[in-house]
């Protein structure tokens, strides 16, 4: 809320700096309104662009918009051109329009303008994003016992967890003797022997949430937990064949700060496909993202990702969404705190035990898309260079 409150201030000031400056102008000075609009366009984006930079995005990752004054000046110069000619449009060459007129005009070019400036910070900010995450950092080894961590949140899976493990196992056991591995099964609160069922099937360590509190606190309860040097997570139902975690690993180790599933990549392969509900709803809501990410991301909610072990920690810390926009909220903190991020094909099937509700789930993921802007925005987010492991700094 304090963003928004300091935003529309900002934006009401320079709204009415450039509104009344043109009235004046025209209305008092006799200026020809064309002459007027770009002088109080001008006079505007200047008091916009001070206000904006030290005061609304001041703890925000879109302050690398105010940064850049050569790509803002670009984007203003057009605006400014687009307001310029809407209004003159709008009058109709007039030089001598009345008050109402006038005002009516300027709102309209007003409108005009302000998509033009959103369409320059998308695309600004999508390319400092992908300029960040472009290639692999070149970090130490982070720290951890064992060579790969598997975390798998778990609800009603008392019949179908053993199976679970014994799957992971037969893809995943090797690495015991080749780095070390474990399995971390996260019990959310469930009403059944999900828990019992995992101690006696084989799991290195099993975490008992005494309530189901959502995948997001499930998952983050598995990381903060991890001894691994590759963190992963993937689902119960396994729609992700384990073996395709070796390959996130390998990615992770290849330098990458976080590897990120991806149903609609170009080699992704669909083994067993979804209802069509559910993958409508998925595409929505991927697009729906764009009210928190500034990057392009073609799948936000796979299954399965995974993290270097230094930057699970500082993200998963961070975390403050239970539900299933957690997914989104870690995309957000990767971008905000600009480690690299890479997208791999999986293949996936479409599983039965799946507990996704299309309906029920994509309205609080909506609701959730807006707690992490206020959160962000509130600055919940804001980290200093002292609070990152040594592996990790600087970070700018």
């Amino acid at each position: 809320m304090r963003f928004l409150r300091r935003f529309l201030a900002v934006g009401s000031i320079a709204t009415l700096i450039d509104v009344s400056l043109l009235l004046c102008l025209v209305l008092i000075a006799g200026w020809i309104p064309v002459v007027a609009d770009a002088t109080a366009v001008g006079i505007a984006t200047f008091v916009s662009f001070i206000g904006h930079r030290r005061l609304s995005f001041a703890g925000a990752p879109g302050r690398r918009w105010y940064r850049n004054i050569g790509r803002y000046a670009m984007a203003a110069i057009v605006a400014g051109l687009v307001d310029v000619v809407v209004l003159w449009g709008v009058l109709g060459g007039s030089h001598d329009p009345v008050a109402i007129t006038l005002i009516g005009a300027k709102m309209v070019s007003v409108g005009a303008a302000l998509l033009t400036r959103v369409v320059f910070f998308r695309q600004a900010m999508f390319e400092a994003i992908r300029a960040d995450q472009q290639s692999p950092a070149d970090r130490a080894e982070p720290a951890g016992e064992l060579r790969l961590s598997v975390v798998i949140p778990a609800y009603h899976e008392e019949a179908g967890i053993g199976e679970t493990l014994a799957r992971v196992e037969l893809a995943l056991g090797s690495l015991r003797h080749d780095g070390g591995f474990e399995v971390i099964i996260v019990d959310d609160g469930s009403g059944d022997g999900t828990a019992d069922a995992a101690h006696r099937c084989g799991a290195d360590v099993v975490i008992r949430l005494p309530e189901n509190r959502g995948k997001g606190a499930a998952v983050r309860a598995g990381v903060l937990e991890a001894r691994g040097r590759c963190v992963a997570f993937t689902d119960a139902d396994l729609s992700y064949a384990p073996e395709q975690i070796l390959g996130v690993m390998h990615q992770v180790e290849a330098g990458w700060d976080m590897v990120v599933g991806s149903r609609r990549h170009t080699d992704a392969r669909t083994l067993v496909a979804t209802g069509r509900l559910r993958e409508v709803g998925g595409r929505v809501i991927n697009l729906l993202t764009s009210i928190v990410l500034l990057g392009q991301y073609r799948d936000t909610q796979c299954g399965l990702k995974a993290f270097r072990s230094d930057v699970a920690q500082v993200v998963f810390e961070r975390c403050q969404i239970n539900g299933f926009a957690f997914d989104v909220e870690l995309f957000h903190l990767v971008e905000r705190y600009r480690f690299t991020l890479t997208e791999v094909p999986v293949e996936v099937v479409n599983s039965s035990r799946s507990t996704v509700h299309v309906a029920r789930d994509a309205s609080r993921l909506i609701r959730d898309l807006f707690r992490i802007r206020s959160i962000g925005r509130a600055g919940g987010y804001e980290i200093s260079v002292a609070d990152l492991p040594a592996s990790l700094r600087p970070i700018s």
